[in-house]
């Protein structure tokens, strides 16, 4: 696990170079995330030549972190875990959630959901990166408050990042040996290193033209600044039978092609979901809605993930051959399932470009950012949900729809309903797992199938 006591430490830098440089050395590697967070991944994906994914125990439960894990790791002689935020960071403010029918887990915890948490719940050791800048002997004080704060995870090593000096370095060094914690690595300031970043983080890698020699970049500062070969020497994992999609649901009979967006505007989905779609009898197939004129033969149902699609409204709305298809289908009454930047593609226009027009709404790019879990119900029965599911979500974008909602998708504490159920289309902000509600995959297929008979 890679943590670290604040954002903007590094971590992404060092998982994501420890993802490469692992692999270049022939070791076969997994990268995973913690959180929801869609945009890291990509850059793991880039680094081990795998999937990236995801562990939140917020959005699957706690019961599915260690087999998920188990699950992406499949094949793999070592996991890279990036963390969230600072290492004890979780969701916090949250005392209702466990008391409103979704288990008995403790998510008033202000840990919840943390890196701590997850690694944890793997019983993996945790690789603390902190940024040195404008610390000497200080960073001491910092490390044994990080050491001793939970006797649950075990810190087995630093990595020193954005180090100035060799005179720098050894004050550091002697800081660590102070509270008894082994220097694995010191990487100097370099800001070739970084990213490009807007408003929502980091550029995605499938839209980063660079990302690939970014990686390049980070696996190089790794291999030659980090002791690679004592962090794998700290490594270790509870052992936990894997999670197995075709466990989660019944296939019935019929392949109905579903086909999922992808590519720069739509890069923002969890690899299970194609997964859990095949285990309940889907031909999964995919459309870039960038470069892609037609939707696959046969398509039955249509997933809209999220993504930047505001970034590429333009590119978007001159495909109109696609959006007539996509309005056709869903005029049909074909399930479709459109989350954020899916929502966005829906509408009758985004920031003034024409969209598909399923949705009577309109959308625009804003000042603010929402960002949050939810606690979400469903307001009206659809192809994913029966009326009255509840579900953990999460919600992360700086976009806005007008109005809000038709007939609504859901509804959260404090907050009106929100989005739109309309014959078979479910749309909205509100991003899911699907390992946390594969009965909603199951019933999403099933409503496939019966639109491919009708």
């Amino acid at each position: 696990m890679i943590g670290a006591p604040a954002s903007g430490n590094g971590k992404t830098t060092v998982a994501t170079g420890l993802m490469a440089a692992l692999r270049r050395r022939g070791t076969a590697v997994a990268g995973v995330k913690v959180g929801p967070d869609y945009i890291d991944p990509g850059y793991h994906a880039l680094a081990t030549g795998a999937p990236g994914r995801n562990l939140d125990p917020v959005l699957v439960g706690e019961q599915r972190v260690a087999p998920l894990a188990a699950h992406g790791s499949s094949g793999a002689e070592v996991t890279v875990v990036e963390g969230v935020m600072g290492l004890f960071d979780g969701r916090a403010g949250t005392a209702d959630f466990g008391s409103a029918g979704f288990g008995s887990a403790d998510f008033g915890s202000a840990d919840f959901g943390s890196t701590a948490h997850v690694a944890a719940l793997l019983g993996a050791p945790v690789l603390l990166v902190v940024d040195t800048r404008g610390q000497g002997r200080s960073l001491a004080a910092l490390l044994h408050g990080f050491r001793s704060f939970d006797p649950a995870v075990r810190i087995a090593g630093v990595v020193l990042n954005r180090v100035g000096s060799d005179r720098h370095e050894e004050v550091c060094r002697q800081a660590c040996a102070e509270v008894g914690l082994e220097v694995l690595g010191a990487l100097r300031r370099d800001d070739g290193l970084a990213v490009p970043s807007r408003h929502l983080g980091l550029v995605t890698a499938a839209e980063h033209a660079a990302a690939r020699q970014v990686v390049d970049g980070w696996a190089d500062a790794v291999a030659a600044q980090v002791d690679v070969d004592a962090v794998l020497r700290a490594a270790g994992m509870t052992g936990a039978a894997p999670w197995r999609p075709e466990c989660e649901v019944t296939p019935a009979d019929g392949q109905p092609v579903v086909t999922l967006a992808a590519g720069p505007a739509f890069a923002f989905g969890y690899a299970e979901h194609a997964e859990l779609l095949a285990a309940a009898g889907a031909r999964v197939a995919t459309v870039d809605p960038l470069r892609d004129e037609t939707l696959p033969p046969d398509t039955a149902g249509l997933v809209l993930p999220g993504g930047f699609p505001e970034e590429h409204a333009a590119e978007l709305s001159a495909n109109a051959a696609l959006r007539a298809q996509v309005a056709a289908l869903a005029a049909s009454g074909a399930p479709v399932h459109a989350e954020c930047g899916g929502l966005l593609y829906l509408t009758r226009e985004l920031d003034g470009w024409p969209m598909c027009g399923v949705l009577d709404a309109v959308a625009a790019v804003t000042s603010g950012l929402t960002l949050g879990y939810r606690d979400a119900v469903a307001v009206s029965g659809s192809a994913l949900h029966p009326e009255g599911a509840r579900v953990a979500g999460h919600e992360f974008h700086r976009s806005a729809v007008t109005p809000r909602a038709g007939t609504p998708a859901w509804r959260w504490a404090n907050a009106t309903p929100e989005g739109f159920v309309q014959r078979g289309v479910h749309a909205s902000f509100l991003h899911t797992h699907p390992a946390g509600s594969p009965a909603a995959v199951a019933r999403f297929v099933a409503s496939c199938r019966q639109e491919e008979r009708s």
